[in-house]
């Protein structure tokens, strides 16, 4: 019975990130959470740290690229070593773009972080080794990527005109609420990784999932920048 289940974990998967992909193309904010953040002023702590939990958990551009980043880590502390670059390279742009109003075009930044999905899918399965003949330090990407996926959060929260009112206290609300989505849906992922791992079928399928994966973000990067030349 856990071999059937097993063998069921990689179609699961494929279909997963088949379906994050599209519903990626608009994990926007929702007309109530619009609403609260244009309209509220102060410092608003845990409705702020819900916000940031829920688009994370709703932003499986992320997501997608964290499933790349753990693909092939088997220890723990490479994990927490890989997740916490990434942690820290969306935390300074995610608090410096906002607070510094740094301006960046959302269709752009989000082509960016498509392609840092198919990046870690491509260099997964061996592809930079081979068209480059090196591999880049592969936790210096993925803090470059963070920096990205920071600027991609951000750009979320500039399109409102959030009061300047206890932003600082907000912002940091925001951010602590990401690293706890963050950490949900990294848990899951880890979790059905780990059970898949046990199956022989994993090896097997580990290149048609990273294609997978290339093949979303390829998606992604195609509908955003169809998006930028239509709004020009």
């Amino acid at each position: 019975m856990l071999k059937r289940y097993h063998s069921l974990l990689p179609a699961l998967l494929g279909l997963f990130a088949a379906i994050l992909s599209q519903c990626a193309l608009g994990h926007g904010v929702d007309d109530n959470t619009r609403a609260f953040l244009q309209n509220n002023a102060g410092v608003q702590f845990v409705p702020f740290m819900y916000i940031g939990a829920k688009h994370m958990i709703t932003g499986y551009d992320h997501i997608l690229f964290l499933v790349g980043v753990v693909f092939f880590l088997y220890r723990s502390k490479d994990v927490v070593l890989y997740v916490s670059l990434f942690t820290l390279g969306h935390s300074l742009t995610l608090l410096t773009g906002v607070l510094a109003n740094i301006q960046i075009n959302a269709y752009l930044i989000d082509a960016i972080i498509g392609l840092s999905v198919f990046y870690k899918g491509f260099d997964n399965l061996g592809g930079l080794r081979r068209l480059l003949g090196f591999q880049p330090d592969t936790r210096a990407m993925v803090l470059v990527f963070g920096l990205f996926h920071g600027f991609g959060l951000a750009t979320k929260l500039q399109e409102f005109a959030i009061p300047q009112q206890g932003l600082l206290a907000n912002i940091i609300a925001f951010n602590v609420g990401v690293e706890i989505g963050q950490f949900m849906a990294l848990a899951v992922v880890v979790l059905l990784l780990a059970a898949w791992r046990s199956s022989p079928s994993y090896k097997r399928f580990a290149t048609v999932t990273n294609t997978l994966l290339m093949a979303c973000g390829v998606m992604m990067v195609g509908y955003q920048l169809t998006g930028f030349v239509v709004a020009q």
